[in-house]
């Protein structure tokens, strides 16, 4: 079989009008949720958190898993594991180290708990795949208000503290000196990354959800260093990835999840390439600068 015949078995535009029309609240979905993650992803970055973003997200996939064993809602099953991990993190992972190995002890546990849950479920198999690599394509409306209405809480609180959380996020040392409650906004945080964490899952699902809030940040980082301009760029990085995704995974066959990944991998290394460039143009810059009162001496 050639490409073109395994393209043409892979993708499918005939009917993506009809589609399109279908989807339109998954994808609004993914458009907050991109929002979300963009602006979460930034303060990941500033702390340090991607480690804890897959720990997190392991006893989320869990929570999920047990839920839909059960027969709970998924979406508040995915939400209590998040946020206990999250709790969890906050209240115990005061030093890095203790936090890399409270993680390292958390991701294997959720993991083979969710994996557990799975294999006693005997309902559809999608059902299991889904909670691993996401499904956003039946959306309905009072799961889009619910999910917006999250979402839109956690923004609103993020930008309640937006201020004293970037204080402490760059130098904690002199927050806590200054009377800023450090800890007590590393655990408020930690809340709202869980819930970024069990929302986003509906997107790329448990295993991916970096995707959403580490890469599109960590691509912002590389092009510029103005606070005001990361999250911008971390919000547009993480939105065109989500709503991208959705709509190439319409025409294809293929979860949206590779998709997401995909675009916001590329938008990554797009943006390591430009800011290694920039670096270099810099530093070939300051040399002539150096040198030229040099030769004139």
């Amino acid at each position: 079989m050639d490409l073109g015949s395994i393209l043409q078995t892979i993708f499918n535009f005939e009917n993506y009008g009809e589609l399109l029309a279908l989807v339109q609240n998954s994808i609004w979905a993914g458009a907050v949720l991109g929002l979300l993650g963009g602006l979460v992803g930034t303060f990941v970055m500033k702390r340090d958190l991607a480690f804890a973003v897959h720990g997190i997200s392991e006893l989320s996939f869990a929570g999920a898993a047990f839920a839909l064993l059960i027969g709970a809602d998924i979406i508040f099953g995915s939400l209590a594991g998040s946020v206990a991990a999250a709790l969890l993190l906050g209240l115990m992972g005061v030093r890095a180290r203790d936090k890399n190995s409270i993680i390292g002890v958390i991701m294997p546990f959720g993991l083979g708990l969710g994996i557990l849950f799975l294999a006693l479920y005997e309902g559809r198999a999608a059902n299991k795949f889904g909670l691993l690599t996401g499904q956003i394509v039946s959306v309905d409306t009072v799961q889009l208000q619910a999910l917006a209405g999250t979402a839109v809480v956690v923004m609103i609180a993020l930008a309640a503290i937006w201020r004293p959380l970037s204080f402490a996020s760059g130098d904690p040392e002199m927050a806590e000196a200054r009377g800023v409650p450090v800890r007590g906004l590393a655990i408020g945080f930690m809340v709202m990354l869980g819930v970024s964490v069990a929302l986003s899952i509906q997107i790329v699902g448990a295993l991916l959800v970096l995707a959403l809030l580490i890469t599109p940040a960590a691509a912002a980082l590389r092009v510029t260093t103005s606070p005001r301009l990361v999250v911008l760029l971390s919000v547009a990085f993480a939105v065109s990835a989500t709503v991208g995704g959705i709509l190439l995974a319409l025409g294809s066959r293929i979860p949206i999840s590779p998709y997401v990944t995909t675009l916001s991998f590329l938008i990554y290394v797009v943006c390591r390439v430009i800011g290694s460039v920039r670096a270099k143009r810099g530093l070939m810059g300051r040399v002539t600068r150096e040198a030229a009162p040099a030769a004139a001496a």
